[in-house]
């Protein structure tokens, strides 16, 4: 398995419209895709840090490639105060 994470400023306010989004056909429908799971910081509700599973390397680039990721990408960053910290990886545990 493959995925990112992402450490993220979530505009005051656009919390609900954040989950809006997540919840959508566009988000949670994509080839390859595992699972999202989103966590808000205790320290800070606006800060955020999101992982991203893909079944495998190949999957997430080819959806990080895709102009449907681009414009799921562009409507996502309106939400946050600036572009998302993104840290990309292999899966080594749980193994599969």
């Amino acid at each position: 398995m493959y995925g990112t994470v992402a450490k993220m400023r979530i505009k005051p306010g656009m919390e609900q419209k954040m989950r809006e989004l997540a919840a959508s056909d566009g988000m949670t429908k994509i080839p390859g895709l595992v699972g999202t799971t989103v966590y808000k910081m205790d320290a800070d509700p606006n800060e955020f840090i999101m992982a991203v599973v893909f079944t495998d390397k190949d999957a997430y680039v080819k959806n990080a490639n895709s102009p449907e990721q681009n414009a799921r990408y562009e409507d996502f960053v309106a939400l946050l105060e600036g572009p998302p910290e993104w840290n990309d990886g292999e899966i080594v545990f749980p193994e599969k």
